[in-house]
């Protein structure tokens, strides 16, 4: 390995040479507390920053191994540090001057949610103590690695027009950048009492979590928590909104391993209905409920709002391409004889597309759906009484959301939240019914029932959810594998591209952050590659895919051998990490899918 004192030396050796000279600065340097990689240097001032790393060793860094011994622990303390050098860098970024990116530095832009990223990696020993929910079976590393820091971020290499400005970037590198690690890295120079807080709210997070299905629950909403937003572009908390308050018959009271006692709404698995009138509140739970398939930041207001973490969002989806679902348990044979048990479409209408995310969601693993009338396809969702009568059952396909909803629970775990305000249709087979009003709720479940009891529009069978078919066996695309430089794209989380095939994304609203976007399209690329063999289920392959993520990281993605170290890849991009449902909600948009 290098010294500083060589990168010193070739700095000012290339400078004012033409700017592919910067080139031969790839390679890795050690400045004594940590070592400065820089792996990919960008070929043109205004084309896309270089890309570095900074490597600390554990004993260095000194991070107590209580504070990343779980993998949520480890998540959270690398998104702690991955926003401390974020901070830091943005102090000394653009500082050096010159013509396009020059002097820019920059580290992964986190939001309000906790998520796992390649932007940061604090190494174990084994991977065993990273292992999410599986039992890892290989070594990461050896002990020596232990608590070693891995931050990848990029910097604009200066030049004036195209030519090197190494004074510059000398300035970056020696006099900024040093500062920057030091001030975020290293567990003695942090504020610790910021970085003890957040690892405890992770404590308590992982804590409910895993009470909700000891409990019978499906999701807990904190009393005093902050659901409304600043607005539709901000995701912080809104100033003076009124706080989330329990209704006392779902009431309950946790004792966390750090705050202690705290008390908030469980909502029962089963059917649970949300009602009231408009800017009430309903759309804003919801929204806070899609979120908590997350941990939170403190400060967001939503820290103790958590969901059961496979929720999925189910809404309806126009113009959606779908491949080879059986949505036969919800639309019957359709005109023209078109077969139901195995459909595929280029351009789904509303209620084929709701149907389709619907049983996806089950082949994902899904066990909460959360539905916004708003959102869904009016005729998927009910078809009252009146109706019926004027159109006879065997003239209309469709087979509504309400006739399969309560065998849903009973028959496969799935318990459902619904957001209704205009029809009252649901009170019929909702287990629980909360009203909004002003943001506050208020279980309303008894007056609800008497109602609909007395007025009884809802006329549905309650048949028990039909045989489907389960196995789609998706095979690779053969032009990818002849295509040696797929071209991989995203655009925030509305979409993202694989070479000219773009895979719309918009309607996924539990895709948080434009990295999750870009993992998703390398996802992507490596299912059709390496694992879609036309054997392997949908269900399989998201297996295989998930067990990889937790044993070697999103890393392992841009491995081009069988050593996955993560510290070994060229990471060519910054990836947070989506959850299975969206993995596979993203091969299923995919309009080359092969089934």
């Amino acid at each position: 390995m290098k010294s500083a004192e060589d990168l010193r030396s070739k700095l000012r050796s290339i400078d004012h040479r033409g700017y592919p000279a910067y080139k031969d600065l790839k390679g890795e340097y050690d400045f004594g507390d940590y070592v400065l990689s820089i792996d990919h240097v960008q070929g043109d001032p205004f084309a896309a920053p270089s890309r570095l790393s900074v490597h600390v060793a554990g004993r260095r860094a000194a991070f107590p191994p209580e504070y990343y011994d779980t993998y949520a622990k480890r998540i959270t303390l690398q998104d702690h540090l991955t926003r401390l050098f974020g901070a830091q860098l943005a102090r000394g970024s653009m500082q050096a001057k010159g013509s396009g990116k020059s002097g820019l530095l920059t580290a992964s832009r986190c939001g309000q949610e906790v998520l796992e990223r390649t932007a940061c990696r604090v190494c174990t020993a084994s991977a065993a103590s990273e292992a999410k929910g599986t039992e890892a079976n290989r070594k990461s590393g050896t002990s020596q690695d232990q608590g070693r820091i891995i931050l990848r971020f990029e910097a604009g290499f200066p030049a004036r027009g195209r030519t090197i400005d190494a004074r510059e970037l000398e300035k970056m590198l020696f006099d900024i950048l040093p500062g920057c690690v030091l001030n975020s890295l290293y567990f003695r120079k942090i504020n610790q009492n910021n970085l003890k807080a957040a690892i405890e709210l992770c404590e308590d997070q992982q804590y409910i979590r895993e009470a909700l299905p000891r409990l019978g629950l499906c999701a807990f909403i904190a009393n005093d928590s902050v659901l409304p937003r600043q607005s539709g572009v901000s995701d912080r908390p809104m100033e003076h909104a009124v706080p989330f308050r329990s209704p006392a018959s779902l009431e309950i009271s946790l004792d966390l391993p750090n705050r202690g006692k705290v008390t908030g709404m469980g909502i029962p698995k089963g059917i649970t209905l949300f009602v009231g009138g408009g800017y009430h509140g309903k759309s804003t739970v919801l929204q806070a409920l899609q979120n908590a398939v997350y941990n939170h930041i403190g400060g967001d207001g939503r820290e103790l709002v958590i969901a059961d973490e496979s929720a999925w969002k189910l809404r309806s989806e126009d113009g959606r391409s779908i491949s080879g679902v059986d949505i036969s348990p919800f639309i019957r044979q359709l005109p023209g004889r078109k077969d139901t048990r195995r459909f595929s479409t280029e351009d789904a209408s509303g209620s084929t597309s709701q149907a389709a995310n619907l049983i996806e969601s089950m082949e994902s693993g899904s066990t909460l759906l959360l539905i916004d009338e708003d959102t869904s396809a009016t005729n998927f969702m009910i078809r009252d009484k009146l109706m019926q009568q004027v159109v006879a059952p065997e003239e209309e396909p469709i087979i509504p959301f309400i006739e399969r909803v309560r065998s849903l629970y009973e028959d496969f775990g799935i318990s459902s939240v619904i957001v209704a305000g205009s029809s009252g249709s649901y009170f019929h087979v909702a287990d629980h019914i909360i009203q909004m009003k002003e943001y506050l709720p208020l279980d309303i479940t008894e007056k609800a029932k008497t109602a609909a009891a007395a007025f009884p529009v809802f006329s549905a069978n309650q048949d028990r959810f039909p045989e489907y078919s389960r196995k789609r066996c998706p095979r690779p695309n053969a032009a990818l594998k002849k295509d040696d430089r797929l071209k991989l794209k995203a655009l925030g989380t509305s979409e993202l591209s694989m070479n000219h095939d773009t895979v719309e994304l918009r309607y996924l609203e539990q895709l948080r952050d434009s990295e999750q976007t870009m993992a998703l399209a390398y996802l992507l690329k490596y299912l059709e590659l390496s694992l879609m063999d036309g054997r392997r289920s949908m269900t399989e392959l998201a297996d295989l895919m998930e067990k990889q993520l937790d044993e070697f990281g999103l890393e392992s993605l841009f491995s081009s051998s069988a050593d996955t170290r993560p510290e070994r890849q060229d990471v060519r991009a910054s990836l947070a990490r989506p959850r299975r449902q969206e993995i596979l909600a993203c091969v299923n948009r995919y309009r080359k899918l092969n089934i």
